[in-house]
């Protein structure tokens, strides 16, 4: 069976199709550059297993482990990220649908989550992730600060929308002011995306 690698995916927008709240410049970077880098470090470290494991030679594993973690992780949520936004002449704005229906009944009011969304991605320390996910045992919506792209993750939660705030995100358009990116993201908020992913969440067996 042939062995498979990480591949950077294509966006589903144009880099300028963000504009005003992400520019060209921004996305480009964000895309080509720091995501690359997750999928090479994953990819680096996989082949690093393949030949360890053919020539039955040793490696540290424990750090590898960890550092498979954060590419790995890295790459899935930029993955996410991408999905989860779109032009803000089609998206935006407040959801409907699903999840429109379970942030009325956790959060009493969008107003409300989005401002605990925010505050979530505003005070995520250093580098990291504001995350809305889903328990199914409880049927709530949860918020999450992912440190980094794998500190804090609560296993078998799904992703339903993230949003990136480490500062490679947004400090060509918004430099150190990460409040005034939090609130320029609800503009291009893809809630059709978080919808699928809600509708498809609850209907996986627990």
């Amino acid at each position: 069976m042939e062995k498979k690698f990480y591949e950077l995916p294509e966006l589903k927008y144009g880099y300028k199709d963000l504009e005003p709240y992400i520019s060209e410049e921004q996305l480009t970077i964000h895309h080509t550059k720091h995501h690359q880098a997750y999928v090479d470090g994953a990819n680096a470290l996989l082949k690093k297993f393949d030949e360890a494991r053919a020539n039955d030679t040793d490696f540290d594993i424990k750090a590898a482990a960890k550092e498979l973690s954060f590419h790995v992780s890295g790459f899935v949520l930029h993955m996410l990220f991408w999905d989860n936004m779109g032009p803000a002449d089609k998206y935006g704005g407040e959801p409907n649908g699903i999840i429109a229906d379970y942030i009325k009944k956790d959060f009493g009011s969008f107003e409300r989550f989005k401002k605990e969304f925010s505050q979530a991605a505003i005070s995520t320390e250093g580098s990291g992730w504001a995350v809305l996910t889903f328990c199914k045992r409880t049927d709530r919506l949860f918020i999450e600060q992912i440190e980094k792209h794998n500190v804090n993750v609560i296993p078998r939660f799904t992703v339903l929308m993230v949003l990136d705030v480490w500062e490679h995100a947004y400090y060509l358009d918004y430099k150190n002011v990460r409040p005034d990116f939090v609130e320029a993201f609800w503009n291009i908020v893809n809630w059709d995306e978080v919808n699928k992913r809600t509708e498809n969440w609850l209907n996986t067996p627990l």
